[in-house]
């Protein structure tokens, strides 16, 4: 065996040999892949082979496109039987708000480039003959999808990786990773030690265990996931579409004239807590007749001949399930050149291709070429090391896995867990919570005469007129916003400017009391981070930046760190709470409670200073994201309550109010704020995105400045926009399509309804030829078209009165 490896892939399934393919693809030919059994002795060899392509996000639809395209010219280039077959792929709608969500994912399909189609229930038991029309009310078919044999795909995968030079080591267990100067060194096996630059773990279930051998949690649950096999069934041909009724939580697939029939229960079974038995290879668990009754009499109401059939095997493997349903990708930030995939919640095999091929560009080229950023790990927060946390939200994203999928519902599970110092207060004042990377956020607040609760649907949410509200309040009074959430970064030390300058595209060097929107960016100028730096000191920087963000900016900022110790970072979010204030009578508050000067003259937009407000020493930053006179007012966690209650008592006359998540949203859609993760990304930059204000070119070297100064030079081609749709309240999510005529030209990254414009607000990228003010398109929402124009920015104070006041 190889002693000296340039990457070690630990893991032999589809996802590890698919990594293993595109690295070589690529050009690295000193790959060693390694597992403890032989190739696909986990979750791979019990995989039913599936493979569909439409997710919530266009860029993992991209990824799953990109499988298929990969899959169907696999065989020729191998010469490795795959058994691909686009057979297509149907889904059933039983209900009538099933179909509702059909005719939206189908509309998305469309934004997405997939040729998914809406169909008759006759056109449905046409294409799936053996299916009960009865209590169908439609149907969606997307011809692209298919169905692969799980092993065959993943050998052909290894040969085509080791043709190229990789080298598989099966029957081969990893027992250690070494590592040295705080990145991997050595994987130590049981055949021997191979000295490597890159570790990456593709262990599936085992994911966890190797994580731990290095000190990064996994925070992955095995779940028990059974399905039959069934012998031929008369009326079932071959190569007839795979068929999913979500209704009936129930899967079905042509094998060989007989069918492969499983699905998501609502009382999951966590497998293996304790740890997974060391001789736990190629195997299957026993089966549960009893646990998979009640999906077998579901499945037989849509496919009655199935209950007559010859049942060759019911077959109990486990499956890899993540807290939010969403899989594990990335470089560990705790470890460098440790890469994560795993936790691909039984969908594994449809998205392995795009993986593999995301998994080589991030290990060669220090990203993937999509913003896979919902995939990434560093979303998950240290609470999600907890396995309580872990099997309780696991189990709620199985049991979801065929519910209908509401807009703007919240997990219920695992809550509360992180809470403000305010959260009991506020909870009596009837706020709804949301909740964000573990944190309870108040999205609204309800009326006396309304109940405190979410009420999920296709139409306006409940909550619509008593945020609009919150938002008229604060725009013409005052409200009081609890974001204790927001991550905080303090950096210090002699060589704080200079590393500062070097990060961000916006000019650092500035007074101390300078608070600087800027943006860190990558080297091909995308923008990896957007944040507000404040500057406390003359060596001392306060960074603030969003809920979900903290630590992947934590990570961005340490990678970059200078070797010389001349910087110290430290994440100080739970110390610290922040109470925002804003509106016009915002200052009229704060001079009722403090003594320091907050004139527009003494304290003006864009500065920071430290105040006493009452008895409570408090960093003042005056910035706002709602577009009004404002202060994010940021204190030691034992002084929130008091704040908040001095504040409320002095806001009284006023008229000052309490406003939630939902307002702020439509707050800052008026204003044009952006968001990081929607409507810029490392997939963009601040010329697309209208941040060319926050662009210091002048000021010296910054990672990225080449690159803006070639794009800059080159000229852009498309652009982030504004639009307003010509109808009466509506409310856009997200993803929505952006039309030409019947041409799709953008995307929508952020949307919903901004009650003093009284007109729903879209934001999306468009062409340059297309992003004039006044240009006329139309936007597909909820599936149905609307007129849209592209407007001037901002909606809201476009010459920043209030916000400068």
């Amino acid at each position: 065996m190889k002693d000296q490896a340039r990457v070690v892939i630990i893991g032999g399934g589809i996802t590890g040999c698919s990594i293993a393919y595109h690295l070589t693809a690529m050009g690295w030919k000193d790959v060693v892949l390694l597992d403890k059994g032989e190739l696909t002795s986990g979750a791979t060899f019990h995989a039913a082979g599936l493979v569909g392509q439409l997710r919530a996000s266009v860029n993992i639809t991209k990824m799953l496109k990109y499988s298929i395209e990969l899959y169907s010219r696999l065989e020729k280039e191998t010469g490795q039987h795959t058994a691909w077959s686009e057979v297509g792929g149907l889904r059933i709608a039983s209900s009538k708000d099933r179909m509702e969500e059909l005719r939206r994912s189908a509309a998305m399909a469309k934004t997405f480039g997939l040729p998914m189609e809406l169909i008759s229930p006759k056109e449905a038991c046409d294409l799936f003959p053996v299916m009960e029309k009865k209590g169908i009310v439609g149907a969606a078919f997307l011809p692209t999808d298919g169905q692969i044999d799980p092993s065959g795909v993943t050998y052909a995968l290894a040969k085509g990786a080791r043709d190229r030079g990789a080298e598989i080591y099966t029957e081969t267990r990893v027992i250690g990773i070494t590592l040295k100067n705080g990145a991997v060194h050595e994987v130590i096996t049981e055949k021997g030690k191979i000295k490597t630059e890159i570790v990456v773990n593709a262990a599936g279930i085992w994911a966890p265990e190797i994580g731990k051998m290095v000190g990064v949690p996994i925070p992955i649950i095995p779940m028990e996931h059974q399905y039959i096999i069934t012998k031929p069934i008369e009326g079932v041909p071959r190569g007839m579409t795979t068929m999913r009724d979500p209704d009936l939580l129930v899967y079905f697939r042509e094998e060989v004239g007989g069918l492969i029939m499983g699905g998501y229960e609502h009382n999951p079974i966590p497998w293996a807590l304790d740890g997974i038995p060391r001789d736990f290879t190629k195997k299957l668990l026993k089966s549960n007749y009893e646990h998979f009754e009640p999906l077998s009499v579901l499945a037989m109401k849509r496919v009655p001949p199935i209950g007559k059939a010859e049942i060759i095997t019911l077959l109990n493997g486990p499956e890899a399930f993540t807290s939010d349903g969403d899989f594990i990708m990335g470089e560990a930030a705790e470890v460098k050149n440790f890469f994560v995939s795993a936790g691909f919640c039984a969908h594994g095999i449809a998205a392995a291709g795009g993986v593999g091929k995301m998994m080589a560009e991030w290990i060669i080229e220090g990203r993937p070429s999509l913003d896979i950023w919902r995939l990434d790990i560093r979303r998950l927060g240290a609470h999600h090391a907890s396995q309580k946390y872990a099997l309780d939200r696991s189990i709620e994203v199985y049991a979801h896995h065929y519910s209908m999928s509401w807009p703007y519902e919240e997990m219920k599970s695992a809550r509360p867990l992180r809470m403000s110092p305010l959260y009991h207060r506020l909870k009596k004042m009837r706020a709804v919570f949301g909740e964000k990377s573990g944190w309870e956020r108040p999205n609204w607040f309800a009326p006396k005469d309304v109940g405190p609760k979410d009420q999920l649907g296709w139409g306006l949410p409940n909550w619509f007129k008593h945020v609009g509200k919150e938002h008229q309040t604060v725009r013409t009074k005052a409200g009081i916003i609890d974001q204790t959430s927001f991550g905080k970064i303090e950096i210090k030390g002699p060589g704080a400017l200079q590393f500062l300058q070097r990060i961000t595209d916006n000019q650092m060097d500035k007074p101390v009391g300078s608070v600087t929107y800027t943006q860190m960016l990558n080297d091909k100028g995308g923008i990896e981070c957007d944040l507000s730096v404040s500057r406390i000191g003359e060596d001392h920087f306060y960074l603030v930046t969003g809920t979900a963000f903290i630590k992947h900016d934590l990570s961005w900022i340490q990678k970059h760190l200078p070797d010389d110790r001349s910087v110290t970072v430290n994440d100080v979010t739970s110390s610290k709470s922040c109470i925002t204030l804003c509106g016009p009578q915002a200052r009229n508050i704060l001079k009722k409670l403090t003594m320091d000067d907050v004139s527009n003259e003494g304290f003006p937009y864009m500065t920071c200073k430290q105040i006493n407000l009452g008895y409570a020493p408090v960093l003042a930053i005056r910035i706002t994201y709602v577009g009004e006179l404002g202060w994010e007012l940021h204190l030691p966690v034992e002084s929130a309550l008091y704040v908040y209650d001095a504040i409320g008592e002095a806001g009284k006359s006023f008229g000052l109010v309490n406003a939630g998540y939902r307002c702020i949203e439509s707050l800052r859609l008026e204003k044009g704020y952006r968001y990081w993760s929607g409507d810029i990304s490392p997939e963009y930059t601040p010329y697309e995105a209208g941040l060319d204000f926050c662009v210091k070119l002048n000021k010296g070297e910054f990672i990225g400045r080449e690159a803006l100064l070639a794009h800059k030079e080159k000229g852009i081609t498309r652009r982030l926009c504004c639009l307003t749709l010509q109808t009466g309240p509506l409310m856009p999510v997200g993803k929505e399509a952006i039309l030409d005529g019947d041409k799709v030209i953008g995307i929508v990254t952020s949307g919903g309804y901004g009650h003093t414009i009284k007109k729903p607000i879209a934001y999306g990228y468009l062409p340059i030829d297309h992003s004039k003010p006044g240009t006329r398109l139309q936007i597909e929402v909820a599936a149905k078209r609307y007129d849209a124009t592209v407007e001037k920015e901002p909606l809201y104070d476009p010459e920043n009165r209030k916000v400068k006041g």
